[in-house]
């Protein structure tokens, strides 16, 4: 099933796992929002509205 599979690597796992370049994907959702991500400390935050609280999301870096 697709929710098994990760949903984030970092760039030191591209190379491990052979990921070269972009990738294509295909999402079936109910609303998109284009963010930009913010720095938060050490690491990177996006709000979203409130009224995706408890949904589940996810997020697919595009550069």
């Amino acid at each position: 099933m697709a929710d098994d599979l990760p949903l984030t690597h970092n760039d030191d796992e591209s190379q491990d796992l052979g990921y070269r370049g972009s990738v294509k994907f295909e999402v079936t959702g109910f609303e998109m929002l284009g963010k930009q991500v913010k720095q938060s400390g050490n690491s990177g935050r996006i709000y979203l509205p409130p009224n995706w609280v408890g949904r589940r999301v996810k997020i697919i870096r595009l550069d």
